[in-house]
């Protein structure tokens, strides 16, 4: 027998185990307990789901015993329960893998040339530098800084329907830029 950590828990434990507060619902469940495990096994591929599904559905009976008005139909408020546990469970489940016939990597694309990236990125610079400093600011904010339109205008001090047209006119520039030409 193991030693229990919390000793008032344990002890809460048993003592809930002596008095229940709805024998009822325990005779009910002594009574019914095999057909409701049938009919969560086949909600669920798994026996132990089953028990899991069944259980929790049994608590959530257990909480709204007082609330039921027509015990008869017991077994339909249970099956509906474990039902509506069920497609919880089912909405909550997250599937991060699939199983498929080519791997979902992509290719590796060699990486380009040290020198040929530094030179783009020297004349990206060149380019930017370019542009008035209005523009210029907008679009190192943007796009360096990633800065939303409305973190923008409100470090520039503008509207956002300036951040947007100043913005679209500079990459306008950008792509019209000849130093830029063979970058496209």
């Amino acid at each position: 027998m193991t030693t229990p950590v919390c000793t008032s828990a344990s002890n809460a434990a048993t003592a809930g185990r002596q008095t229940l507060a709805y024998p009822s619902f325990s005779s009910y469940v002594k009574a019914r307990q095999p057909v409701l495990l049938r009919t969560a096994r086949s909600l669920t591929a798994n026996p132990s789901d089953a028990e899991d599904l069944l259980q929790t559905a049994l608590t959530k009976t257990y909480v709204a015993w007082e609330r039921i008005e027509d015990h008869r139909a017991l077994d339909g408020y249970v099956r509906r329960a474990l039902l509506n546990t069920r497609t919880s469970q089912w909405r909550k489940r997250r599937v991060d893998e699939f199983a498929c016939d080519e791997l979902p990597e992509p290719e590796t694309v060699p990486a380009g040339d040290p020198a040929e990236q530094q030179a783009l990125h020297d004349a990206m610079w060149r380019a930017i530098m370019r542009l008035p400093v209005r523009q210029r600011a907008m679009v190192v904010l943007r796009y360096y800084e990633d800065l939303s339109e409305v973190q923008t205008a409100e470090v520039l001090g503008v509207s956002v329907g300036t951040v947007k047209s100043a913005v679209s006119r500079a990459l306008g520039k950008l792509r019209e830029d000849p130093e830029l030409g063979p970058v496209r």
